[in-house]
């Protein structure tokens, strides 16, 4: 069953964002400086404009080189806010870009160390839609909106402060208007995050279902299931639509208030002003120069209200890449090196879901250079069993010991040099054949990929035009699925562990090519520890020792003539197998 990635609170968020600020203090520190004269610089307008009124009501004569000198000081202010505001955003720019660039590579950090057990029992579209829809969201909010609005709220925060400095009087009645701006976002930021998280774990639902249904396709088609995943699609299209129309509700909620709120504050001011005004208790410049800077107002509080939607979609999808930092990444390291490469199963255990124990006590100890196969019905925990040896998972109870060291604390890459799995699934990279098998050991020269591919089987590769260098997955070249896994296998020889876990790793090649290629490997890994998760009896034949599980349980441990001697379940299983009847 998969489950979600966990999303970050709001605590978690600021902490994030505060990271994020001090890590480029400088950056953000010039950005609030310029931005604060540039509003400095804004400000003076407005208040020089009243000057200007006052002057000329009191001489309209005499008030000529008065307008002359404040209109130029006016004209050198608005040059001087256009180059301070082109210069912040400048930097803001550029620190959005940064800070973008920290995210991604950070969640993409982050998903890298995820343990395996965590990423398979993940949604594939949740954490496919973090990284194409949520990371991009983040890096354009960043890129656009969040120096538009930065700018925007100290343009305003600076703003209503020339109000109530240059008449507290007029300027708390006027901004008292504004308390019906400020209901209406409240309104809607208690019920935003909620609305846009939910928009994206719907993006995330309808990725996974669009993905499995596109690498399932045949098998749906084959099985007719093609109206039960038409349906489950439907039904993920309908509930995306459907939480996005809840948020477009919350949208069409608060824009009205707002046009509503712009309006209030600029009436009142022009309201009470004239009648202080008549009272002698203000000057008309004063209510000219207060109107002006409401009129100011209308566009900080217009840009904050265009971006609003974009913002909470941002800190929706910041909240999701963060989530991953609650996600149990590290186990604890211990720095103890294996004495030797025997690996020890102690009284193990292990439960998928708490309660439903697959594996029961196991006892095993594997001797280094062995070949140990692992046989069983299905069900009976032989691939648990592998993920156990190769460090994925860890035992609920008791443990796996290499060289006196529990497997599961080993560092992922010292583990990697260790011991390394090969399962029946396969995944080719689009990548040329040598890029693919570099990933095993980045260093590797082109003779000694080819003597990996040799040692495999991997004759076809040699046959290509373009040899190491085909494209795979493209025009080029596409393989089947028993060439991807030889691939696989090149990259366990190339690897070099000195122990190498195959969980039914030949299952998808026809029965001749599964056998030249186990011959193969038996002639590379000689000396190594091989344990086999044995799909095709005939490679329990050929191990040292046969390890038979039934329902989590080691029921019988011995070569392969001392199990068909005994006449158990093995033997059962053998003679099954060739068809014979046991006894």
């Amino acid at each position: 069953m998969t489950t979600l990635l966990p999303v970050a609170s709001a605590a978690q968020i600021r902490h994030a964002a505060g990271h994020e600020i001090r890590t480029d203090k400088r950056a953000f520190t010039a950005v609030l400086v310029l931005n604060a004269l540039a509003v400095g610089a804004g400000l003076a307008g407005p208040w020089l404009l009243g000057k200007i009124v006052d002057a000329v009501g009191e001489s309209p004569t005499r008030a000529v080189s008065t307008v002359d000198r404040l209109a130029l000081v006016i004209f050198v202010c608005t040059v001087a806010q256009i180059a301070l505001t082109r210069w912040a955003r400048y930097v803001g720019y550029r620190f959005g870009e940064r800070t973008a660039a920290r995210i991604r590579e950070r969640f993409l950090d982050r998903v890298l160390a995820l343990p395996a057990a965590v990423v398979e029992r993940t949604s594939g579209g949740d954490l496919i839609a973090r990284g194409t829809t949520d990371a991009p969201t983040i890096a354009t909010a960043l890129r656009t909106a969040a120096p538009d609005v930065f700018v925007a709220i100290i343009q305003a925060a600076f703003i209503i402060g020339a109000v109530l400095i240059l008449n507290p009087v007029l300027g708390l009645s006027s901004l008292s208007c504004l308390l019906v701006a400020t209901v209406a976002v409240r309104w809607y930021l208690r019920r935003s995050r909620v609305a846009y998280l939910a928009v994206a774990a719907s993006g995330s639902q309808l990725a996974e279902i669009m993905a499995t249904s596109v690498a399932g396709a045949r098998t749906i088609e084959a099985l007719g299931l093609a109206e039960i995943h038409r349906a489950a699609t439907d039904s993920a299209i309908s509930t995306a639509r459907r939480t996005r129309l809840a948020t477009l509700r919350l949208r069409t909620g608060l824009f009205p208030a707002l046009d509503v709120s712009y309006v209030l504050p600029l009436v009142a001011v022009l309201l009470i002003g004239g009648v202080l005004h008549n009272r002698d208790a203000v000057s008309l410049g004063t209510v000219v120069a207060a109107a002006m800077y409401l009129r100011q107002l209308i566009g900080p509080l217009d840009t904050v209200m265009l971006w609003i939607d974009g913002v909470q979609s941002a800190i929706a999808s910041y909240a999701r890449l963060e989530g991953l930092s609650s996600t149990p990444i590290a186990r604890p390291v211990i720095s103890a090196e294996p004495t030797d490469n025997r690996i020890h199963l102690v009284d193990v255990s292990y439960a998928y879901e708490r309660g439903h124990d697959v594996l029961h006590g196991v006892e095993l100890d594997i001797r280094p250079g062995e070949r140990l196969a692992v046989v069983g019905t299905s069900g009976a925990g032989k691939s648990t069993l592998a993920r156990l040896l190769a460090g994925i998972d860890t035992p609920r109870t008791g443990a796996i010991h290499l060289g006196g060291v529990p497997i599961s604390g080993l560092h992922p890459d010292r583990l990697r040099h260790q011991v390394a799995l090969v399962t029946q699934e396969q995944h080719v990279f689009h990548d040329t054949i040598r890029g693919n098998l570099l990933i095993a050991r980045p260093d590797a020269t082109d003779a000694e990929v080819h003597t990996a591919l040799a040692a495999i089987g991997a004759d076809w590769v040699d046959e290509l035009t373009d040899g190491l260098d085909t494209h795979l997955c493209g025009n080029d070249y596409r393989i089947d699925a028993a060439q991807a896994q030889q691939l696989s296998l090149a990259r366990v020889v190339l690897a070099d562990p000195h122990t190498v876990v195959l969980d039914e790793a030949t299952a998808q090649m026809d029965p001749t090519s599964a056998r030249n290629t186990e011959r193969a490997l038996a002639v590379v890994l000689e000396g190594r520890t091989v344990i086999a998760i044995a799909h095709r009896l005939q490679t329990a034949h050929d191990a040292d020792r046969v390890a038979v599980l039934e329902a989590g349980r080691i029921i019988e441990l011995g070569t392969h003539n001392d199990l068909i001697a005994r006449g158990g379940a093995y033997a059962s299983l053998w003679h099954s197998w060739h068809g014979e009847k046991a006894g």
